[in-house]
């Protein structure tokens, strides 16, 4: 079990490399950025990023193993929303609602 000085060392860690990579990033060069390779590259990242983020919470579980329940059900829910072109909030109103109606009939 870890104690107090740990969990403070490594939130002290954790800043001090948060501040190296963000002081990393104010030190490149303004014509690097500038380049079109790079600013393309900068628009997908998060659009990559998010995309990974939302597969790895759909179908992950604790094990490494995926896995099929009521989050992909509710998944599917939002995409058909966003594909019949709803509202933000209604695709992620119809998204909740699938995934706690399939949770309710599964008894999960």
């Amino acid at each position: 079990m870890s104690t107090a000085a740990d969990s403070w060392t490594a939130i002290a860690v954790t800043a001090a490399g948060c501040y190296a990579v963000k002081l990393l990033g104010l030190s490149v060069p303004a014509g690097l950025l500038e380049r079109p390779l790079v600013k393309r590259l900068a628009a997908l990242v998060p659009i990559a990023l998010l995309a990974a983020l939302t597969a790895l919470q759909t179908f992950g579980t604790d094990q490494l193993r995926l896995t099929l329940d009521a989050r992909a059900a509710g998944l599917a829910a939002a995409w058909a929303a966003v594909l019949l072109r709803a509202p933000f909030l209604v695709v992620i109103a119809a998204a909740v609602l699938v995934t706690a109606a399939v949770r309710a009939l599964s008894g999960m």
